[in-house]
């Protein structure tokens, strides 16, 4: 009778609306986030899963109600520890595929500990990052990826901090699977969605979001019509990088710096311009590419910085289990009790 269930159930044909929780959502408008949730939602019937087997897990902040406005699994746990509780959930049931929602202040903050111990061990989880370079739910203070000299309710003469680049973070730290996308460009925030979802090991996504209220505009240069073509160069593996309105522009590598190059000039062509390999495990491409976003004038990249594969935390923790096991048998509370390790007092 189960193994009918699970038939019938895997024949289910999904759509997005199965994947809304019909609540109320309650963010503010115009916030970025409702694109975020409206892509995931349109791309979830496409993982491959039952709706049963996704669980998404959240920390705190705008970013944090994600859970409840999914009908899947979720959790709203505390400040910075979802990526700690996601580990936790898919070491104890591996067939679910395990998302976890969290801003820039939650995961890169408070959470940055845990944040890069997930990247280290390749536990395979899909971390969306909703940055809005600014602490939204508790009323506009900066964040760490905030820029330098922001003017902010804690930081009222300008902040004196350094930002965080989170693709560097999460490149160095070992993720797998990196990459960035905007909230404004709907087709390319699925796509990297639905290819974080069939990635196996840490897959991390930073989305570049809106914040209306306390940070308001600050990546319309990258997302409106009229300004995007020169802000942003897209990362399509085995493609050159280029940009423009009419794609007129290139970027080459002058030694380990880039540059940016007319393609119009007579003296450049598309075969100068640095190709792009996400399947370079060599994390040198990806910290170039990063600094993009410190250097004035170029375009900020999007797109799969880069991915690879490699063993991931839970396949070798159940494989680990699976080999004790096979060697010394199943243990039992009594026998742990009154191993070598355990003494009686009389």
């Amino acid at each position: 009778m189960e193994n009918k269930i699970d038939e019938v159930v895997a024949d289910v044909k999904y759509t997005a609306k199965d994947f809304s929780s019909g609540l109320e959502v309650k963010w503010c408008p115009g916030c970025g986030d409702y694109s975020i949730l409206a892509q995931v939602q349109r791309q979830s019937p496409d993982f491959g899963e039952k709706k049963e087997n996704i669980v998404w897990i959240s920390g705190i902040g705008c970013s944090s109600r994600f859970p409840y406005y999914m009908n899947s699994y979720g959790f709203h746990t505390i400040h910075g520890r979802a990526a700690a509780i996601a580990t936790g959930v898919k070491l104890a049931n591996q067939k679910l595929q395990v998302w976890v929602a969290t801003g820039d202040g939650d995961m890169l903050s408070i959470g940055g500990n845990h944040f890069i111990h997930a990247c280290r061990k390749n536990v395979n989880l899909k971390i969306v990052m909703f940055n809005n370079r600014i602490y939204g739910l508790t009323k506009g203070q900066y964040s760490p990826t905030s820029e330098k000299g922001k003017i902010t309710k804690s930081s009222p003469y300008g902040t004196v901090d350094w930002p965080f680049n989170a693709i560097k973070v999460a490149t160095g730290s070992g993720a797998t699977f990196v990459a960035r996308t905007l909230d404004r460009d709907p087709k390319h925030l699925q796509d990297m969605i639905s290819r974080a979802a069939k990635h196996n090991g840490l897959a991390f996504i930073e989305v570049y979001q809106n914040c209306p209220i306390f940070n308001d505009g600050a990546f319309f240069p990258l997302t409106e019509k009229e300004t995007k073509p020169d802000n942003v160069v897209y990362l399509e593996h085995g493609k050159p990088l280029v940009f423009g309105v009419n794609k007129e522009k290139g970027i080459m590598l002058d030694g380990l710096n880039p540059v940016i190059i007319d393609l119009n000039d007579g003296k450049h062509s598309i075969n100068d311009c640095f190709v792009h390999d996400e399947f370079d495990e060599n994390p040198t491409r990806v910290f170039l590419l990063a600094r993009f976003t410190d250097l004035p004038g170029f375009p900020t990249p999007i797109g799969v910085f880069r991915q690879f594969n490699k063993a991931t935390y839970d396949g070798d923790y159940a494989l680990q289990i699976a080999n004790v096991k096979a060697q010394k048998g199943i243990g039992t509370y009594e026998k742990l009790m009154y191993s070598s390790n355990t003494w009686e007092v009389n």
